[in-house]
């Protein structure tokens, strides 16, 4: 008598259905994400009505906009087990950098007024590199000293002045202001820096190389992958973006002094780990770090508009990154354990 050793016994059942919805999870974090975005919309809306009107989603765009170019900047650093702490300081002082540059030559090019501030932003990533990769000191430490050494630097070249909108011209304030087809020109710049970086990490070997180094960094340097110049790269292309977001801020904002930006690299950390952006490496993508900034915008539109205190932002804000970071713990170890049982049974 042949036994069939092809069911499934009636007590596996439901850990065989958990496992699926975990794969089936596991591989639509970003489907998920949208969900949650468009049931927190919903949601807000049968509350307040008023929520959805097109400056809303217009100041949701244009705040999400910065957050969302520091976010993917994060991301490339995150997927090789590092972390970018500096952001916040790099855009107060490019900030300030490129406002004083118009004050001083207020016909300075726009082009040229970008290229100052990815410059100076290619500047500190090489720095927070170099202590990384050559310094061997850890990125969490090396990042929080520049962090602190650029803002000390920059209240001091600030000496509590600050730059006004008066001082800039129309055709730099356009960049933020103005809008092409109906989109604003800020929400355009940012989905291509995005778009590019995606596809940058999708389909080319640099990119994919990010992940390898953080899945397992001892396996890349065996596979003949130049880990140290792939960090440097991570670092100067967190610079680079975070010097660009300063000048956007620039632009959006008009009016920049030595606190610009301060506090913003927690959101950019809580906006990357609740797009499934893994502190531990090797996952996570461009797209689900944007819908993660997209979730943490419009709750913090969601509860000015409900008339929530502000003091709650911060509290929702670590309550979802460790929600994130538990979800992604227990996802991990369910695929593993799967994967270990598939190892076994073959």
């Amino acid at each position: 008598m042949i036994r069939n050793t092809s069911t499934i016994p009636a007590d596996s059942q439901p850990e065989t259905a958990r496992h699926s919805i975990v794969a089936v999870i596991a591989r639509s974090r970003e489907a998920t994400l949208f969900a949650v975005l468009i049931a927190l919309i919903v949601a807000t809306a049968a509350v307040k009505p008023e929520f959805l009107n097109l400056q809303n989603l217009r100041d949701v765009l244009l705040n999400v906009s910065i957050i969302g170019l520091l976010t993917a900047g994060m991301t490339v650093v995150m997927l090789m087990r590092h972390i970018d702490l500096s952001i916040a300081s790099v855009v107060g002082v490019s900030a300030y950098g490129v406002g004083s540059l118009f004050v001083a030559y207020p016909h300075m090019p726009i082009l040229l007024a970008l290229a100052a501030g990815v410059g100076i932003g290619l500047v500190i990533g090489a720095v927070n590199g170099a202590l990384v990769t050559f310094g061997r000191v850890p990125s969490l430490v090396a990042t929080l000293s520049t962090l602190y050494i650029v803002r000390g630097a920059d209240y001091a070249w600030v000496h509590g002045g600050q730059i006004n909108a008066t001082s800039l011209p129309d055709a730099f304030a356009l960049l933020a202001t103005g809008s092409t087809v109906g989109v604003p020109n800020l929400v355009l710049i940012a989905l291509v820096v995005l778009v590019a970086l995606s596809v940058y990490l999708r389909h080319y070997r640099g990119g994919r190389e990010h992940y390898a180094i953080g899945s397992n960094p001892e396996a890349a340097r065996l596979a003949g992958i130049h880990v140290d110049r792939r960090v440097m790269i991570g670092f100067l292309l967190s610079g680079a973006i975070a010097g660009l977001a300063g000048v956007l801020w620039l632009a959006r904002f008009g009016t920049v002094d030595a606190s610009t930006a301060k506090g913003i690299e927690l959101q950019v950390v809580a906006a990357a780990v609740v797009g499934s952006v893994a502190i531990t490496g090797g996952v996570g993508t461009i797209t689900g770090a944007t819908l993660g900034a997209l979730v943490l915008g419009v709750i913090n539109i969601a509860l000015v508009v409900l008339r929530v205190s502000p003091f709650w932002q911060q509290a929702i804000q670590g309550a979802l990154i460790v929600t994130a970071i538990t979800l992604d713990t227990l996802l991990a170890r369910s695929v593993a354990k799967r994967m270990m049982r598939k190892r076994d049974h073959g």
